[in-house]
């Protein structure tokens, strides 16, 4: 049987960093990529965490709430869907989860439909 390709080129394993010079070329490409890429006197932006997923003590609790709602909402359906994978004593207990989540998510949307809204 005749192969349609040649097999792969042998490649060398060593590492590209194992010797001096390579360590110098790859210090010298940082500062080149560096100078073009953060130009003198310009300083990053400070890192501020998404509130999506850091619950900081300014995150409101509208924001909150909705967010709660949301995930109780995608854990139910997670729960639903995997409930028809498994056998059926299992079953019953992820419906019994899915149920669980479910009033959960209820209650949430009960306090965001109760919450006044600042003006």
């Amino acid at each position: 049987m005749i192969k349609p390709t040649p097999n792969p080129p042998e490649t060398d394993p060593t590492s590209p960093y194992e010797s001096l010079d390579s360590k110098k070329l790859h210090q010298a490409a940082d500062r080149a990529l560096d100078h073009y890429l953060c130009p003198p006197g310009s300083t990053p932006s400070p890192f501020s965490p998404r509130a999506m997923y850091a619950v900081t003590a300014d995150t409101k609790n509208e924001d909150l709430l909705a967010n709660a709602c949301e995930t109780l909402a995608s854990a139910k359906t997670i729960a639903q869907e995997f409930a028809g994978l498994v056998k059926p004593s299992q079953r019953r207990t992820l419906m019994g989860i899915a149920q669980l989540i479910m009033l959960g998510e209820l209650a949430v949307n009960r306090v965001l439909d109760n919450l006044e809204l600042p003006r």
